[in-house]
C-alpha cells in the first residue's frame, strides 16, 4: 500500500458557533492534510507527540475512524495539546490565536523514541511536512529532523514541503529564511504560496519566489484562484474552477489542496492535473466552516489518473 506520513501538530480547535459560543474539535495543518490523504484513499500516518490526557485520547480515536494510522504518535505524562481558536469575517477569511507554547508537540525531536521515528521515515513513499512543523522544534531539533529526512531520502522516500507560513513560530525572520532555505534545498515537491512567501520575501515578484526555490518540483499558489508550476524547469499555469457556492471559511484550504495534489501524484497524475485536483479540493473546503468538513461533503474519488 502506499504511504504519507504526516509530521507535525494537532491541536484542540475551537471555533465560531454563533451567539459568542464557540464549537470544540481538532486540527493542524499537516493533521489536516493527513485526514483528506486518507479520505482520498492514501495509507497515512500521523507522527507527532500528544499527552496522556483526554484530550488527547479523543483525538488519536478521532483520527483511527478518519483511518489515519497512530502508531507512531508518542503519550507523554503530564503534557497536553495545544489549543487554538479561528475567528472569522463576513468574507470567510480567518484569524487564529494560539495557546501552545508547553504542547507535547514541541518536544517530538527530544524524545527517547526519536531515533527510532526518523529512522521508520525510509519506509513511506512520501514524508510531509510543513514550515509550521519546523517551526515547533529548536535549532536542534531541526537539524535531527533533516538529518532523518536526508536517510530517508536515501532509502528511497520522497520529501514533501509545505511553505504554510506563520509568523508567531518565527519571531526572527532570518532564522525562518534559512530554514526554508534548506527545506527547499533537500525537498523533491515544494507545495508553496505567495501569501506564505511574501512575508519571508516582501515585494518579490512570482519569478522571483521560484527563483528562490531550487526544487525541481514546484507549485506556487497565488493570491488568485491559480497556481504557477515547475517541474524540470518548465512552468505551467493552472486555474481553479470558479465557485458555484459562496466561500464560508478559508481554514485548510491549503491542506487540502496538498493532501489532494500528493495523492493525484501518487496516483500517477501529472503535476497539471495534481494542481487541478488540489484546487478542486480546496474549493469543496473553503464552502465548508472548519478544517475537517462532513465526509458527505467529500467530491468523489476519481478512479483514472492523467500520467
Amino acid at each position: 500500500m502506499t504511504k504519507v506520513a504526516c509530521i507535525g501538530e494537532c491541536m484542540i480547535e475551537l471555533k465560531q458557533a454563533g451567539d459568542g459560543l464557540f464549537s470544540r474539535f481538532y486540527g493542524g495543518d499537516t493533521l489536516n492534510t493527513a485526514v483528506y490523504l486518507a479520505r482520498l484513499g492514501i495509507g497515512t500516518d500521523y507522527i507527532t507527540a500528544l499527552g496522556d490526557d483526554t484530550l488527547s485520547d479523543e483525538m488519536i480515536a478521532g483520527w483511527a475512524v478518519e483511518g489515519v494510522g497512530t502508531a507512531r504518535v508518542s503519550r507523554l505524562a503530564g503534557k497536553l495539546p495545544g489549543l487554538y481558536m479561528i475567528q472569522t469575517d463576513e468574507k470567510g477569511e480567518r484569524r487564529f490565536f494560539h495557546w501552545r507554547e508547553s504542547a507535547a508537540a514541541r518536544s517530538l525531536m527530544d524524545l527517547p523514541e526519536t531515533a527510532a521515528i526518523l529512522d521508520s521515515l525510509a519506509s513511506y513513499d512520501i514524508v510531509y511536512l510543513s514550515a509550521i512543523t519546523l517551526s515547533l522544534y529548536n535549532d536542534a531539533g531541526r537539524a535531527r529532523l533533516f538529518a532523518g529526512l536526508r536517510r530517508a531520502r536515501e532509502g528511497g522516500a520522497r520529501f514533501a514541503f509545505d511553505t504554510n507560513f506563520r509568523a508567531r513560530g518565527w519571531p526572527d525572520l532570518n532564522v525562518a529564511r534559512a530554514v526554508y532555505r534548506e527545506a527547499f534545498r533537500l525537498a523533491d515537491i515544494i507545495l508553496a504560496s505567495t501569501e506564505d512567501l511574501l512575508p519571508l520575501y516582501p515585494g518579490e515578484t512570482h519569478d522571483g519566489l521560484l527563483a528562490r526555490i531550487p526544487g525541481g518540483e514546484v507549485v506556487l499558489k497565488l493570491s488568485e484562484p491559480a497556481s504557477i508550476l515547475r517541474l524540470g524547469g518548465v512552468l505551467h499555469r493552472t486555474k481553479a474552477e470558479p465557485l458555484t457556492r459562496p466561500v464560508v471559511d478559508t481554514t485548510a484550504a491549503g491542506d487540502s489542496f496538498a493532501a489532494a495534489y500528493i495523492a493525484a501524484r501518487l496516483a500517477g497524475a501529472g503535476p497539471v492535473e495534481s494542481a487541478r485536483a488540489g484546487h478542486a479540493m480546496a474549493g469543496v473546503v473553503v464552502c465548508h466552516p472548519g478544517a475537517i468538513i462532513p465526509r458527505t461533503a467529500m467530491p468523489a474519488i476519481s478512479d483514472k489518473a492523467t500520467p
